[in-house]
């Protein structure tokens, strides 16, 4: 049985970092940030129907990953922050969104304790924008009642409470 951990959170919190020290720590496969990769090629101005090919994008890459059917699947997002995207760039939700129902087994979410740095995708770089962006997020975990740990720390104290988390969790 594949265990699903997502990170999930704001921009800039070592998520992609987190990610892919959790899977080499765990053995896992991860699952790259499809919605970085869509705006490094396109740009950051999204609408709806960008957001809804990230969206896709998030689950075909998934879906991919879990095929070869690894005892750990570590995301650096999926869906739900496509989701928190739609909420902060266009006010709404998406409801092709709403609809999916296929969640980790436990969500990651790094506190907005590391610097913010621009890395030509990032767009909520003030306290205030971070801070409201980290509680869109959160929300969108709340509003389905998943599972959900905040994680903090830099380097490898982020990486022992993350594992810490998955061990308390009782995923293993």
């Amino acid at each position: 049985m594949t265990r699903h951990i997502c990170l999930h959170g704001a921009e800039s919190t070592g998520k992609s970092t987190l990610a892919s020290r959790l899977a080499a720590r765990l053995g896992g496969v991860v699952v790259g940030e499809f919605g970085r990769d869509y705006c490094e090629a396109h740009g950051t101005n999204l609408n709806a129907g960008d957001l809804l090919t990230i969206f896709r994008g998030h689950i075909a890459a998934t879906e991919a990953a879990r095929a070869a059917k690894p005892r750990w699947l570590v995301s650096d997002t999926d869906p739900l922050m496509t989701q928190a995207w739609a909420v902060m760039l266009l006010g709404e939700r998406l409801p092709e969104i709403d609809a999916w129902d296929d969640v980790a087994d436990l969500y990651l979410v790094p506190d907005l304790d590391l610097p913010w740095r621009d890395d030509g995708t990032r767009l909520f770089g003030s306290e205030l924008a971070r801070r409201r962006f980290m509680d869109v997020a959160i929300a969108e975990l709340d509003r389905r009642g998943l599972q959900w740990v905040r994680i903090d720390g830099e380097g490898d104290a982020r990486l022992a409470s993350a594992l810490a988390a998955v061990a308390a969790a009782s995923l293993g």
